[in-house]
């Protein structure tokens, strides 16, 4: 199954991209251009894409908030969007050369986001919890390259990449207690390219974006491969369900390190329907 092209090379490291019914005219989706601190929104109906600077360096994430607007993973810290699109930056988390990286909202509203080093130094990274009060706790230390968190259709377990471990883990959910009992789930250090992103559809089925194979793999419910959708970059960063009746699997690409004439659809939006549906409830931010 191959991708789709929908876009030129609009960005230098395009990263997790996510649908909501909240933005735009009756949905849309928005990515971010990591490393330039904008994020995009796609227009499905017209096709057009805007492009929003943030004011801050880097902006990992981008996920709806109650009420309207969004909540940000900015380089050291969190940020809030309002409806009318103003951004607040919320308290600086940490110094030193650590950023944000990948994250999502949680069943109770809050905001679950890791870091990476910018050297990638190993055990740097830590995962990050940004209570719906404002307030941001570290949760979990010697993470690496945090990616993907995806939480299951039932809200019952999440699924996980720390990118070198080159696997996908699972966790359990409580109310209380959050994330807890992290534990293996697919093994793909056999497979080409390197787990990154990774999203979730309606049977519960995980799909993760393999950084320099240019691939999509979908794992079945016991972690192994059933799927493999081919993406023409090879830098594919991560994925997510959108449009309508989130039929689309919507795929970022990064043309990070790469020279001018290398890899030349890098940095583009790609789309493919797999023939699964992603979910339709919303996790947003706020209480």
């Amino acid at each position: 199954m191959d991708a789709v092209r929908l876009t030129d090379s609009l960005c230098y490291h395009a990263e997790g991209p996510i649908w909501s019914e909240s933005w735009g005219d009756g949905g849309a989706l928005r990515w971010v251009d990591m490393l330039a601190g904008d994020y995009l929104e796609l227009d499905p109906a017209s096709g057009g894409i805007t492009r929003t600077a943030t004011g801050s360096p880097v902006v990992a994430c981008v996920r709806p908030r109650r009420g309207g607007g969004a909540v940000l993973a900015l380089e050291k810290g969190f940020g809030l969007q309002d409806p009318d699109g103003s951004i607040t930056p919320l308290a600086t988390l940490w110094d030193g050369p650590v950023r944000m990286n990948e994250g999502t909202t949680a069943p109770d509203g809050t905001f679950w986001c890791g870091s990476m080093a910018y050297d990638q130094a190993t055990g740097a990274a830590r995962m990050w919890r940004l209570g719906t009060d404002g307030e941001a706790t570290a949760v979990w230390d010697d993470l690496t390259i945090s990616n993907g968190l995806v939480f299951s259709p039932d809200h019952s377990r999440a699924y996980y990449v720390d990118t070198p471990t080159e696997r996908v883990d699972v966790l359990d959910w409580d109310e209380q207690a959050g994330l807890m009992d992290r534990r293996p789930f697919a093994d793909l250090h056999k497979e080409d390219g390197h787990p990154d992103g990774l999203t979730i559809d309606t049977e519960g089925r995980v799909w993760v974006a393999m950084n320099g194979a240019g691939r999509v793999l979908g794992l079945d419910d016991g972690g192994a491969v059933a799927e493999r959708i081919e993406v023409g970059a090879r830098q594919v960063t991560a994925c997510t369900f959108g449009g309508q009746d989130r039929a689309t699997l919507y795929i970022t690409t990064s043309r990070e390190n790469l020279a001018p004439d290398d890899d030349p659809a890098a940095g583009s939006l790609f789309a493919v329907e797999p023939g699964a549906r992603g979910l339709a409830d919303e996790l947003v931010f706020g209480g």
